[in-house]
């Protein structure tokens, strides 16, 4: 797993909001700017990104995943 895959994974829920997903070997940084996230609580934000990611973390592709979700009102 590459952080190209995992942006394009993401991408595909959050079209049109800014992405950045850095890191590599399993551990990664996923810094979104979504209103998505408008009224939602950190750990509400955390969940929806894990949903996208569970799958490639229960397989070991992903093992550690840090999360900056903000909105565009919070940047």
């Amino acid at each position: 797993m590459d952080t190209n895959t995992i942006e394009g994974l993401l991408e595909g829920h959050f079209s049109g909001d800014r992405i950045s997903v850095d890191g590599g070997d399993g551990k990664y940084q996923v810094s979104i700017v979504s209103d998505f996230f408008a009224g939602l609580n950190q750990v509400k934000r955390q969940q929806a990104i894990y949903k996208i990611l569970n799958e490639h973390i229960a397989s070991g592709a992903i093992h550690a995943v840090s999360m900056r979700l903000k909105t565009s009102d919070e940047v």
